[in-house]
């Protein structure tokens, strides 16, 4: 989807259409979620700092993410998806992979079925999808993003080096920006001078994976569209507008995150086994402490007296510390199992809270009703702040240097 949240803003609210907005933390601690086209233009980007952003586009318009709305709507995109083929792999709310193969003979070739999946998209939804067509997952990638806004690219096998060969190096999903830079500076410009780089020039680089990247520099990807693929975690977290200190202020904050992450559990019918609390210092130094929950479950109270105890665990060992970041996350997750009718009392209350909690969201919105515990919690708007990670759950006690 071309600039999802962004667009997703400007449909809901025409007042927005045409102006530079951008979707995020609307304090200057915050970042950008998502950049419309209009103020890419100065060149603002998605990741970047919103003091940064406002630096290069000072008009631009600032908007609170609402992911509760862009989940909607991209159930709607991906409802589409599944009218053509089974084999979708979602990577995110707003990007997925198709494969077509098989659907051909009832819905015509591939160019066919991205033009009408674009076209049922937009009729549906008011919105612009892009969308690369090509032998593999990787090419695919590249290419949807060749002609954003509203872009149909099709790469076929003949043309792989063709299309590829001139693009810069950092269009090569996964490199990453600082390795991209670290690959130009040695004189490695586009993908055809990776591709046809030799050993000596690419292991100083890659290392032992030198020969895996010049392959896919090559446009070579043999790995299968994964309907399967399912979330190992479920997380949430608020970056504050100031560093915070107070314990009562930070337990607030925390319960307030674990209340987002078991109400989107229940949204899914999933429970958690393990909860992990992420730390993030005033120095950007990022902790971790995570601990098992049994039996697993998704009851708001249970997952919020988990992160509770582990948050006051490392605050004894770091009195006074300064936290510019909090997050919360729910991991080995696992199909709920229907309540046992001798579950103990404190359980089945629990449950009916939770449920009667959701449905007053539900119906009236997210902001409709808050837990008292979490009453404390600041409201700066954040990014981040409705995340499903798709990467295996972080080690016990993990320390991360600052980035």
């Amino acid at each position: 989807m071309d600039a999802f949240y962004a667009s997703v803003e400007q449909r809901d609210r025409p007042e927005l259409v045409g102006l530079p907005l951008i979707v995020g933390g609307t304090s200057g601690r915050g970042v950008v979620a998502a950049a419309s086209y209009e103020v890419r233009k100065f060149g603002v980007r998605s990741a970047m700092p919103i003091r940064r952003a406002l630096q290069l586009c000072p008009h631009a318009v600032c908007v609170r993410p609402r992911m509760a709305r862009y989940a909607e709507v991209s159930a709607q995109v991906f409802a589409v998806f599944h009218e053509f083929t089974p084999l979708v792999q979602g990577l995110s709310l707003d990007e997925a992979y198709l494969d077509v193969t098989a659907s051909r003979a009832l819905k015509g070739d591939a160019v066919t079925i991205a033009r009408e999946i674009k076209r049922r998209i937009r009729e549906r939804t008011g919105l612009a999808a892009s969308v690369g067509v090509a032998p593999n997952k990787l090419v695919a990638k590249i290419a949807s993003d060749l002609e954003k806004p509203d872009g149909l690219t099709v790469v076929t096998e003949d043309r792989i080096h063709a299309v590829l060969d001139p693009l810069p190096v950092k269009r090569l999903p996964g490199l990453g920006r600082k390795k991209g830079d670290e690959v130009m500076a040695a004189g490695i410009a586009t993908l055809g001078a990776l591709r046809g780089a030799s050993e000596r020039e690419l292991r100083p680089l890659f290392g032992a994976d030198w020969q895996s990247w010049q392959r896919r520099a090559a446009g070579i990807d043999d790995r299968a569209v994964d309907p399967d693929r399912d979330d190992k975690s479920v997380s949430a977290e608020h970056t504050f507008a100031t560093d915070l200190a107070e314990p009562a202020a930070l337990t607030a904050e925390l319960a307030r995150l674990a209340d987002k992450v078991a109400a989107r559990l229940r949204a899914k019918e999933i429970d958690a086994g393990c909860v992990t609390v992420k730390i993030r210092r005033h120095d950007f130094v990022t902790q971790t402490r995570q601990m098992q929950i049994v039996p697993a479950t998704r009851e708001t109270r249970v997952l919020a007296e988990a992160a509770q105890r582990l948050l006051a665990e490392w605050l004894r060992a770091h009195p006074r510390a300064k936290l510019r970041l909090l997050g919360v996350g729910a991991s080995d997750l696992q199909t709920a199992v229907q309540p046992d009718l001798f579950d103990a009392p404190v359980a089945i209350a629990n449950r009916k809270l939770d449920a009667a909690v959701d449905a007053i969201k539900q119906r009236f919105g997210h902001d409709a009703l808050s837990r008292a515990n979490g009453l404390r919690a600041m409201h700066e708007s954040v990014l981040g702040d409705a995340t499903t990670s798709r990467t295996p759950r972080p080690p016990k006690h993990r320390t991360n240097e600052p980035r």
